[in-house]
């Protein structure tokens, strides 16, 4: 009983911090520019990780240092700069809905790129979650005045994490979350930081009014969103399972809402009936992935 409570703690702390990664990149948005907010989370990640790095460095054979820097790209580097670009045009709540696809890219990503089988009933869950974007996107659903084609770039990311996935699951197996976070996550962190660098990101802080909002916000989302989190969800996966921990996925737009409904952003029916069709895709994949 005691291990069920301390898996479901850890499942609901990674639901938050997840789920709320959506509304700290707003909040980061407010001061700084979409690249700025996207440099500074891969750089405090990096740096969050860092510790571990030396000791990743040396259990991983140097064959792997490349497919896990193409890791990194694809599943942290690539998408945070999609996101924070997306959430210029479109309602962080709205991003963490689209987000909801990331299981179903990974389905298809993994057909596509790498020939994996999938059975009917797997595609009949993509199906299904397809039509709730359609839906998504032909009403009003997404409501961001005319700015629409922003939320693109967030099913762009979607399809980023999926090609990830597949990646790993395909040539990184045996591989430890820590031990591919800490090298990935270095790499991404030490390329992107001249952006902050050759920015006017440094001199802001030499004013009087400095912008901590939106500095504090932009090092969570990468401390705790970003580095504890695929800490959290290796030690779920471990503990739990992976079907258990796949359920994050289910946890993550519900959270987003919150945070949007909390900032008074637009949140319509429309959308959490959308919301509702996409996950529904999502849970008939898993019940035919369980199945087999």
């Amino acid at each position: 009983m005691n291990h069920k409570f301390a898996h479901w703690g850890v499942f609901l702390l990674l639901s938050l911090t997840w789920g709320s990664s959506f509304i700290l990149m707003k909040i980061g948005l407010e001061s700084f520019t979409p690249y700025q907010v996207a440099s500074l989370r891969l750089v405090a990640a990096g740096l969050a990780l860092l510790p571990f790095l030396p000791k990743a460095i040396r259990q991983t054979p140097v064959n792997k240092l490349p497919v896990i820097i193409l890791s990194g790209i694809l599943g942290n580097g690539l998408p945070a700069f999609l996101f924070c670009v997306a959430e210029t045009g479109i309602d962080s709540s709205l991003a963490g809905i689209l987000n909801s696809l990331t299981p179903l890219m990974a389905l298809l990503t993994g057909l596509i790129i790498f020939k994996s089988p999938i059975k009917k009933a797997q595609l009949l869950g993509v199906c299904v979650g397809l039509v709730g974007v359609v839906l998504l996107f032909s009403s009003r659903g997404i409501s961001t005045g005319g700015n629409w084609y922003y939320s693109l770039l967030v099913v762009a990311a979607t399809v980023s994490y999926g090609t990830n996935i597949s990646l790993v699951h395909h040539y990184l197996k045996g591989f430890g979350s820590l031990q591919l976070g800490s090298i990935a996550m270095f790499f991404c962190g030490l390329v992107t930081f001249p952006v902050l660098w050759f920015s006017d990101f440094f001199p802001q802080f030499a004013t009087d009014h400095a912008p901590w909002r939106s500095l504090s916000a932009g090092l969570v989302l990468g401390v705790m969103g970003t580095g504890v989190a695929a800490v959290l969800f290796y030690l779920l996966i471990r503990r739990a399972g992976s079907m258990f921990a796949s359920m994050v996925t289910y946890a993550l737009p519900v959270v987003a809402i919150g945070w949007g409904v909390l900032a008074h952003e637009t949140v319509t029916w429309i959308q959490v009936l959308c919301m509702g069709i996409i996950l529904l895709g999502v849970y008939l994949v898993n019940r035919a992935k369980t199945a087999s």
